[in-house]
């Protein structure tokens, strides 16, 4: 069965165009094109990119449904404009074997609102000690090509070593969350100021940039692929550019909240704004804006990390660690880097689509929008203004920062492979 759709007056790389779909293909793009049978959506104001690419989801399934399982993380990226997102691996069973990520590759699939491709764990059980089954993931049915322990440091630097060289072989890439647990026992928010004012145990900005200059100089020894995961420090940033500057093959994503949220926000004791790593200080926001705009920073990744009620609805050193990211990471980019002028949509298509899909090596994702190219489209208003309301999201979770903030950007219509997977008042 065919299925036509035709998008009108969008702007198109600066230039207000239709946008025809037949099945999976972007098969025209043009001023006044005919419907030809085709469902019509005008979307006057709005402008059109390539599907989002999230390298950084946590999904739960396996194991923690009660927060989120593979179809509602896969609604929420739908409803935020990604046509693919990536499925870390610390679920329960731990996705450290062939068995547990082609399983969640299969979920995704059944979905079939946005690809989902699973990372697999660095180590066996993202404990740190023993390499988990690496090369039956690369050769699994979900062809991993990105491995992580995030939640986890992978510490010992003889097994990040070990893993840096063993996916040489398949082109893969290890994305560390870079903690040094020595210094972070018990830890709970930035280190500074505040949180010696709140006498909550901080979160020291060396903790994070130690492990950052370590794997840098790992991954220059080994010439192998290095990603690092959620850089919140001034410190971290200037590793990253002194890295790139000797041509260390090493790249690095920010979250959203770590472009807008600080540790002032701790002042509140309100869980909510628990997360890991911890906001840190205006300084290092602002930090992190002009290095992403730069490209030190190469992609925007959600962190996108649900929890149910009970574990963060209680006090804060008892709460987990996490925020929900999905359904509103465009938004936030829009209000924090381009409406401040720091980046252009071109720039925003490029580390929140093609340069994410790039990294994780995944094919059919972050092309520009151009005939022939495959229908993965994000429809967005970005004037539009909407106030977050955590009981309306598509997530099972509530841990939104951002519920009751009005924040500028309407992600109207969303599809993958040519099919419509969310349209805004639907």
């Amino acid at each position: 069965m065919t299925t036509k759709y035709l998008i009108k007056n969008v702007e198109v790389s600066g230039v207000v165009s239709d946008i025809a779909i037949e099945n999976e293909t972007i098969t025209a793009i043009g001023k006044s094109l005919k419907s030809d049978g085709a469902t019509e959506f005008d979307f006057t104001g709005s402008l059109a990119l390539p599907g989002l690419v999230d390298l950084h989801t946590h999904l739960r399934e396996p194991g923690k449904e009660d927060a989120e399982t593979v179809l509602s993380g896969s609604q929420a990226a739908a409803r935020g404009g990604f046509t693919a997102i990536s499925a870390m691996a610390n679920t329960s069973p731990v996705a450290d074997t062939a068995g547990v990520v082609e399983q969640v590759y299969r979920l995704g699939q059944s979905a079939g609102l946005v690809d989902v491709f699973p990372i697999g764990a660095v180590t066996q059980g993202i404990q740190g000690e023993h390499l988990a089954e690496i090369g039956a993931m690369a050769d699994s049915a979900a062809r991993v090509r990105v491995f992580s322990d995030d939640g986890n440091c992978v510490f010992d630097p003889l097994v990040m070593r070990r893993a840096l060289e063993y996916i040489k072989k398949f082109d893969g890439v290890i994305a560390q969350h870079a903690q040094e647990p020595r210094l972070t026992q018990a830890s709970q928010m930035n280190e500074g100021f505040v949180s010696s004012q709140l006498g909550l145990k901080g979160w020291p900005a060396i903790a994070e940039e130690s492990i950052i200059a370590r794997d840098v100089l790992l991954a220059d020894h080994v010439q192998a692929r290095l990603h690092i995961c959620h850089v919140t420090t001034r410190g971290g940033v200037e590793i990253i550019r002194w890295a790139k500057s000797r041509g260390i093959n090493v790249t690095a994503e920010v979250t959203p909240h770590h472009l807008l949220l600080t540790d002032e926000l701790a002042r509140s004791y309100d869980p909510i704004y628990k997360v890991n790593p911890p906001l840190r200080t205006e300084s290092d926001v602002m930090a992190l804006r002009e290095a992403l705009a730069e490209g030190i920073i190469d992609i925007v990744a959600t962190d996108h990390a649900p929890h149910a009620a009970e574990t963060k609805e209680c006090e804060w050193q008892e709460a987990s660690f996490g925020m929900l990211g999905l359904e509103t990471a465009l938004p936030i980019i829009n209000m924090t880097m381009v409406q401040t002028g720091l980046l252009t949509w071109s720039q925003v298509a490029d580390r929140m689509s093609s340069a994410p899909a790039r990294i994780g090596r995944y094919e059919n994702h972050g092309s520009d929008l151009a005939v022939g190219a495959r229908a993965h489209i994000t429809v967005m208003n970005p004037t539009q203004l909407w106030r977050v309301d955590r009981d309306r999201l598509a997530s099972r979770s509530r841990n939104t920062p951002f519920h009751g903030m009005e924040i500028p950007g309407v992600v109207q219509a969303t599809f993958f492979n040519g099919r419509l997977t969310h349209k805004a008042g639907a």
